[in-house]
């Protein structure tokens, strides 16, 4: 899952709503902190961490994205479109030898949830960006700080930048989607993608969201 598809149930909890965002932050921000489910569970309590309950609350939303993660990424419909989108991409891109194609194949399906949802329903947008405006950026920081292994010092910084930009708005402009998958693949030390490619992604979203249902419900 991507931001909005983790968050948007949260919106009446920025601080939750945070904590199902934190581990997509710091895979931008800062590769090296990891806030696995085990480091997580020993704060989920406010009785554990001094009634600190903004922290317990942020912990709380981390177990939630790592949940959720855990089922979506088991669903037979992200499996069959990650799948389809792998090969279909090392067609659009032939002289890929590399790892890229099965890389974007997964975000992809990802990213397009992230639209067709925001489609749906433009206002729960609006309302998660106001609820990540209504954070103290540098509690969220201090409370990762606490839980992981590792600190970081960009965390505070990143949320900041992450609200102020409102890039999940970028997901609908076939444009300005490349643009951003293109960051991605900068970060990961991957080529870019070509103007071409974006050709590709009006088809690739009527595929997620003929399978969106499919994708939200958890298999038995």
């Amino acid at each position: 899952m991507n931001y909005f598809a983790h968050g948007r149930a949260f919106v009446g909890d920025p601080y939750f709503l945070a904590g199902t965002a934190v581990p997509d932050w710091l895979a931008v921000v800062d590769r090296r902190v990891r806030v696995r489910a085990k480091h997580v569970e020993p704060y989920t309590r406010c009785d554990a961490v001094d009634g600190d309950w903004r922290l317990a609350t942020i912990a709380r939303g981390i177990a939630q994205h790592h949940a959720d993660d855990a089922w979506f990424h088991a669903t037979l419909a992200f499996h069959e479109l990650s799948t389809d989108f792998t090969g279909r991409i090392r067609a659009l891109l032939p002289s890929d030898g590399g790892h890229r194609a099965s890389f974007l194949g997964h975000i992809l399906v990802e990213l397009l949830l992230d639209d067709v949802l925001i489609a749906e329903d433009p206002a729960r947008l609006e309302a998660y960006y106001a609820s990540i405006e209504r954070l103290d950026f540098t509690v969220v920081e201090q409370a990762i700080n606490r839980i992981a292994p590792r600190s970081t010092d960009r965390l505070a910084w990143f949320i900041e930048r992450f609200s102020a930009e409102r890039f999940l708005w970028d997901y609908r402009d076939d444009a300005r989607l490349l643009f951003r998958l293109n960051q991605v693949m900068q970060r990961a030390a991957l080529p870019p993608l070509p103007e071409t490619f974006r050709d590709f992604f009006g088809e690739a979203r009527d595929l997620v969201r003929e399978r969106r249902d499919s994708l939200l419900t958890p298999e038995e």
